[in-house]
């Protein structure tokens, strides 16, 4: 038998009785949202190692002050801010570094998964091609399923410069998942 992912009033539970202190429902919470933080850092940084770092500070700050969270229902807005802010340090210190070094060039390897390598190879270009804002708002909403009101939370933006990302990472994807070159 299978068991079905935890809604979102259980996921509410879990996170009240891991800030109360139960260890277990920390653990079950972690093993819930780490992948999805994860996921979302890889796709913003583009980097395996740096969504890794990115992740694990993000984690221990969210530990460190989710007993400061007012609302539990808030959370996935709270924590993708948190984590949004962890991976532009990272890219800032990256830029910082690349500016030092000599830049290498490297070629990305395709995506995971069981969908049309072809099709995903365009969508991560397409995305590739979105400016970091754009990139992080189409992330969050697309991908994670944020509302738009739950993205400006996470970015701290009003919500009208979510919708005008939104729109503009719209048309840069249109853009570029028909194969047109600028």
């Amino acid at each position: 038998m299978t068991r079905s992912a935890p809604t979102p009033l259980q996921e509410e539970l879990l996170l009240l009785e891991a800030r109360a202190g139960n260890r277990r429902a920390g653990e079950i919470f972690a093993r819930l949202w780490q992948p999805r933080l994860v996921r979302t850092a890889r796709r913003i940084l583009r980097d395996d190692e740096l969504a890794r770092d990115a992740v694990q500070d993000a984690w221990g700050s969210i530990c460190r002050n989710w007993s400061t969270l007012r609302d539990s229902s808030r959370f996935p807005a709270w924590a993708y801010g948190i984590l949004y802010r962890r991976c532009q340090d990272k890219l800032r210190r990256t830029l910082r570094r690349r500016d030092r070094e000599t830049p290498l060039e490297t070629t990305p390897e395709p995506p995971a998964g069981n969908h049309d390598p072809t099709l995903r190879l365009t969508l991560d270009a397409a995305f590739a091609r979105l400016n970091p804002e754009q990139r992080a708002t189409a992330l969050l909403f697309f991908g994670e399923g944020l509302t738009i009101s739950e993205v400006a939370e996470a970015l701290d933006i009003p919500p009208g410069t979510v919708k005008s990302r939104l729109h503009a990472a719209r048309n840069t994807l249109k853009f570029f998942m028909k194969g047109d070159t600028p």
